[in-house]
């Protein structure tokens, strides 16, 4: 296959970032999308250019780096994927392919297509954790979870916290993150004991971080690799104002 890239370029946050052209010839179809900005780095790297930074990790699919924006899809072209997992094959030989970062205020570039995504740390730290002491670890059956409530519980963290919701979001808004977040543990003994501080101390965050408002259009489920439903956010509504009517 023979392509032609453009490539989103920034030295840093604080410069204005450009789109650079690439050409790449005989690239597999059966190869990686990573694989081939690996091979397009090499290139460069030999010709005496600046390699092109971009985030990477696990390459399974698993840690949520490959925070890449293509042809207008987070995480490209093919559904319930990371960047890892997209393959050339998606593409067609001759095709211009259009690759740029993440584009949420709350995620300012720090060079090429890497971006600052500790914002999503921070609202972690708010509240997305249990602090109660729980015991022991009992044995599993010990603790009556119906199944339901399991299955939605797991289905919320299943959550890798890569950004492409907020990035996808027309308002940049981080509620689907925020929503399975709150959702994995409101579903659980453990986390409802501390519930009522946990979603209002990560709403407040979220918005203090710049985040948008939700305005429920679903893109963000669209573009999930993990497919996290919209409907966590409904339960995150009603977790949120049970507290504030609470207090």
């Amino acid at each position: 296959m023979n392509l032609k890239l453009k490539i989103w370029r920034q030295a840093n946050a604080k410069t204005t970032g450009k789109f650079d052209i690439y050409n790449i010839d005989n690239i597999s179809p059966d190869i990686s999308f990573l694989e081939m900005l690996d091979i397009l780095n090499n290139d460069l790297i030999h010709s005496g250019k600046e390699p092109i930074a971009f985030d990477h990790d696990c390459r399974e699919g698993i840690c949520g780096m490959c925070s890449l924006h293509i042809n207008g899809h987070a995480h490209g072209p093919d559904s319930e994927i990371t960047t890892c997992q997209l393959h050339m094959r998606k593409f067609n030989d001759g095709e211009t392919i259009t690759i740029e970062p993440w584009r949420s205020t709350a995620f300012p570039v720090i060079k090429d297509l890497v971006v600052d995504r500790t914002s999503y740390d921070k609202i972690l730290q708010a509240g997305g954790f249990v602090s109660v002491n729980t015991g022991g670890v009992p044995d599993a059956n010990a603790i009556p979870i119906s199944k339901p409530d399991s299955d939605e519980s797991m289905d919320a963290a299943a959550c890798i916290g890569c950004g492409a919701c907020a990035a996808t979001c027309k308002n940049g808004s981080a509620m689907l993150f925020v929503a399975a977040r709150v959702s994995s543990l409101a579903k659980l003994p453990q986390g409802k004991v501390e519930g009522a501080r946990r979603a209002k101390a990560m709403v407040a965050k979220m918005d203090e971080l710049g985040f948008g408002n939700c305005s429920n259009t679903g893109a963000c489920e669209a573009e999930c690799p993990k497919l996290i439903s919209i409907g966590h956010i409904a339960r995150l509504n009603r977790e949120f104002l049970s507290a504030k009517l609470q207090d």
